[in-house]
C-alpha cells in the first residue's frame, strides 16, 4: 500500500514537472520572438534616420514674421517675410546653408509735417554660413547655423519723395546683416520636411546695430546622396 502511494505522488510530480516545462516552452519561445522583433523594430528605424539623412541638397521656402526696428528713436513695428534657402551637406551632420529673405512691414512714425504716417518699408538679404544638424531621429531633426552676408533696406517706398531720414527711419541703403537660428524639422517623409526656424537678425542700418527676432515656417525638400 505504502509503496502504492509513493508511486502515486511520483507520477504525479512528474506530470506536474512536465506540464511546467510544457507551458515555459512557448512563453520562452514567445519572449525569443519578441525581442527579435524589438531588435528589427530598431534595426528598421536606424535604416530610415540613414535614409532621411543621407540626402545631399535641402531646398524650402515659406513665410514668417519679424519684430524690426525701423528707426534709431521709433518704436519696433511688425512684419512679414518670406523666405528662400538651399544647403549642401558634406556630411549627415555638416552643412552650407544660403538663404534669401524679403521683410514688409509699416513704420511707426506717427504724424508728421509731411502728413505722412506709418509708410511701407522694405528689406532684403543675401546670406550664408554653416550648418550643424545636432539632433537626429527618424521623425525629427534639430540644426543650429550661423550666416551672414548683404542686406537691401528700402524704407522710402512709402514716404512720397520724402528722405526716409526726415521722417525717422533709417537710410535706404546696402549693408551688413548677420544671423543665427534653430530649424526645427517634422519629417512628413523622408525627403519633405516640415520646418519651423526661431532666428535672430542682426542689421547695421544707418552704421548701429539693431537686433531683429523672428520666426520662419515652411517646407523642406531633400534630395541627392552625400558621397
Amino acid at each position: 500500500m505504502f509503496g502504492f502511494r509513493f508511486s502515486v505522488k511520483c507520477a504525479a510530480a512528474f506530470l506536474a514537472a512536465a506540464f511546467i516545462a510544457s507551458g515555459a516552452a512557448p512563453l520562452q519561445a514567445q519572449f525569443s520572438r519578441r525581442r527579435e522583433t524589438n531588435a528589427n523594430r530598431r534595426a528598421r528605424i536606424e535604416r530610415a534616420i540613414q535614409d532621411t539623412y543621407s540626402h545631399q541638397w535641402e531646398i524650402g521656402g515659406g513665410g514668417g514674421y519679424l519684430r524690426f526696428r525701423s528707426g534709431e528713436i521709433l518704436q519696433k513695428n511688425n512684419e512679414v517675410t518670406f523666405w528662400m534657402s538651399g544647403t549642401r551637406f558634406m556630411s549627415p551632420k555638416f552643412g552650407i546653408t544660403g538663404d534669401v529673405r524679403g521683410a514688409y512691414g509699416n513704420a511707426k512714425v506717427g504724424n508728421t509735417i509731411y502728413n505722412i504716417k506709418n509708410p511701407q518699408i522694405s528689406q532684403y538679404t543675401f546670406m550664408a554660413g554653416p550648418l550643424y544638424r545636432f539632433y537626429r531621429r527618424e521623425k525629427t531633426a534639430a540644426s543650429v547655423f550661423g550666416t551672414v552676408g548683404a542686406g537691401i533696406g528700402k524704407f522710402d517706398s512709402g514716404s512720397k519723395g520724402i528722405p526716409a531720414t526726415n521722417l525717422g527711419l533709417w537710410p535706404s541703403e546696402t549693408r551688413t546683416v548677420f544671423s543665427a537660428g534653430v530649424n526645427l524639422d517634422a519629417n512628413i517623409y523622408p525627403n519633405l520636411v516640415f520646418r519651423i526656424t526661431p532666428n535672430y537678425l542682426g542689421s547695421t542700418w544707418g552704421g548701429t546695430v539693431q537686433h531683429n527676432i523672428g520666426v520662419n515656417i515652411g517646407v523642406v525638400y531633400r534630395f541627392g546622396r552625400i558621397k
